[in-house]
This record gives structure tokens, C-alpha cells and sequence, in this order.
């Protein structure tokens, strides 16, 4: 067993792989065999992913206040706190806050064998976000 009491500074996600204040918290990265990584991220209201895939998957667990997920070629979907998503391997995705709120998340994925846990692409466009943060989204 391993108990972690000193765990790394936050950092700030950084402006290519998001849109808007997005802080990260790395909660677990045990060493190897495991690949298990886990992150406490926090969206401002507005604050998103690029879109990016999984090798493995990825699973979002929100903590706190309401955001956006959306998987490529799928619906916008609102998700609030206590809901756990699971998106597939190699699934192209973006989520982060909603427009009004704050967004927590909790984020576990597991590493590659050559420890790549996400490949980023392009920013989500404005207006894909705005379609799914109107006022008929609830979110």
C-alpha cells in the first residue's frame, strides 16, 4: 500500500488543449505495472475540452455543478453532478462547464504501454458549443 499525502500543484490546463480557465488536480498516478491516472478538473463557466481521444476510454464522474459532453457525430448532452459518463476507446469527444456554472469533474483513464493517456485535436468551434449551452439544453 501507498498512501500519497503530498500530492502535485494544481496546474493550469493549458490554452491548446482548452478553451476558457480550466485547473487540474492529479489525484492518483500510481507507478507501473499500473496505468490508472486519475485528475480532479475544474471548468469556469464557459471552460471546455478540445476534442481529444482515449486509448482506453475515459471515465467522467462529476462532482460538482452542471456541464457539456459530446461525443463526435453525437448530440450535446447535459450532465450534472452525480452523473458518470464512460466514453469509449477512441471515441472523439469534448466536455467541460456549461455556460452558467462551475464544473467538476473527476477524470480516470488508463495509459498506453508507451504512457499516452489522450491525443488532442482541433478546439470545439464556438458555435458547436453555443448549440448545445442554448437555452434548450439544459444544462
Amino acid at each position: 500500500m501507498h498512501i500519497t499525502r503530498n500530492r502535485p500543484d494544481t496546474r493550469q490546463g493549458p490554452e491548446e488543449n482548452f478553451t476558457g480557465s480550466v485547473w487540474l488536480d492529479e489525484i492518483a498516478a500510481p507507478a507501473a505495472p499500473s496505468r490508472l491516472r486519475m485528475f480532479n478538473v475544474h471548468f469556469t463557466p464557459g471552460a471546455h475540452t478540445a476534442w481529444h481521444r482515449h486509448p482506453h476510454g475515459q471515465v467522467l464522474h462529476v462532482l460538482e455543478g452542471e456541464g457539456l459532453v459530446q461525443r463526435k457525430g453525437g448530440a450535446v448532452e447535459a450532465i450534472r453532478a452525480g452523473d458518470t459518463v464512460w466514453i469509449e476507446p477512441d471515441e472523439w469527444h469534448w466536455h467541460g462547464a456549461g455556460p452558467r456554472t462551475f464544473m467538476t469533474h473527476l477524470a480516470v483513464v488508463e495509459a498506453a504501454e508507451d504512457g499516452t493517456t489522450t491525443e488532442w485535436d482541433a478546439h470545439v468551434a464556438r458555435e458547436e458549443y453555443a448549440a448545445g449551452a442554448s437555452p434548450d439544453t439544459p444544462a
